[in-house]
């Protein structure tokens, strides 16, 4: 499976994981070719992918579409003899699903059904959707395995689940060869700057206000976007078809703490913390059981501490890349959900 020449079509791929993997795959698969697929929405952004071309030349393609679309998910599949499917595409932040929950639905579940459909009538060799550890739900206490009982809190999180219910029954009741990952909370470059580790170094550099949801005791696991990256390939390879695999690093920090290392890296006072009010129905702690990935040979490279340090650097040595991106439609839900909590 997956041997010489085979063609890999990675959806979303010009977004924050997707990219990542992109190149990743392109680097250590030197048979691979690889298709990113991406509807560029605000968050799909080509300075992601302006090396891949240059570097990899035909092994490397780009087609703009929305995977809720049939006709352009069939154009694509049938276009490039596609054999193997990655799908990040997803609408991912939290927030934005509970200002708006359609957008999260039609592409989570039916962008999630039309790949699914694809990949059957064109009988591909692997299926890999791309999860969350949020579709468990809060975690209070231990780890979550992959059995534990799907209890989403959020209409991000239930629509990832719902995605991830119907690619397991396309497992049973075609035979489509779906795997499936879910990882922890991810960072590194090439982040939108919507998202908590982005935002919170691009407004410190800026000497603009951190809005920390709450006490900022929430506690998430984290893991560095290359430490993910290389789970998912591994799964991609070796996972067993019809299986969920659990993508975590076992280190976990509270919001609190991670907003006081990012000042810390960059020598910025506590003082820019503003705590505001906390989002509905928000999660207290997730955590991972990840013994069943780890048993394939997968392990972090980099600890949380390394990798945050990196990240911060990588920010502060690129503005030209995330400064554009602070505008427009950036601005605006930046007003939406900051600007009332910002003035109380």
């Amino acid at each position: 499976m997956l041997d010489k020449e085979n063609t890999l079509l990675i959806t979303g791929g010009a977004g924050f994981i997707g990219s990542n993997y992109a190149r990743m795959a392109l680097e250590r698969h030197p048979e691979l070719r690889v298709v990113v697929y991406d509807k560029l929405t605000y968050a799909g952004n080509l300075q992601n992918l302006t090396d891949l071309a240059f570097r990899f030349g035909p092994r490397y393609a780009f087609v703009q579409g929305d995977i809720a679309d049939p006709e352009a998910v069939e154009a694509a599949f049938r276009q490039h003899a596609v054999d193997a499917v990655v799908n990040f595409a997803a609408a991912t932040h939290v927030d934005r699903s509970i200002l708006g929950a359609e957008e999260f639905i039609q592409t989570e579940v039916f962008g999630t059904y039309t790949l699914l459909e694809a990949a059957r009538r064109h009988g591909v060799e692997r299926y890999l959707q791309v999860s969350s550890d949020e579709v468990y739900g809060q975690v209070l206490q231990g780890a979550a395995d992959e059995g534990h009982p799907l209890t989403p809190r959020n209409p991000y999180a239930a629509a990832k689940a719902g995605g991830d219910l119907l690619a397991l029954s396309y497992h049973t009741t075609h035979g489509v060869p779906v795997l499936i990952t879910r990882g922890c909370n991810t960072f590194g470059p090439y982040q939108y700057p919507e998202k908590v580790v982005p935002l919170f170094v691009t407004n410190a550099i800026d000497d603009q206000p951190l809005p920390l949801y709450g006490d900022g005791r929430q506690e998430r696991e984290w893991m560095y976007v290359l430490d993910h990256c290389a789970a998912i390939d591994l799964v991609l390879r070796q996972g067993q078809p019809g299986q969920v695999y659990n993508v975590g690093t076992g280190e976990h920090q509270e919001n609190i703490a991670l907003t006081r290392l990012i000042l810390g890296y960059l020598e910025k006072p506590e003082s820019l913390i503003q705590h505001v009010q906390d989002r509905p129905g928000h999660d207290h702690r997730y955590a991972l059981d990840s013994a069943k990935l780890r048993a394939l040979g997968w392990r972090p490279e980099r600890s949380f501490e390394e990798a945050l340090a990196e990240t911060v650097a990588w920010y502060r040595q690129h503005p030209e890349w995330w400064r554009p991106l602070k505008s427009g439609e950036f601005l605006e839900y930046y007003r939406r959900q900051y600007g009332e909590r910002l003035k109380g």
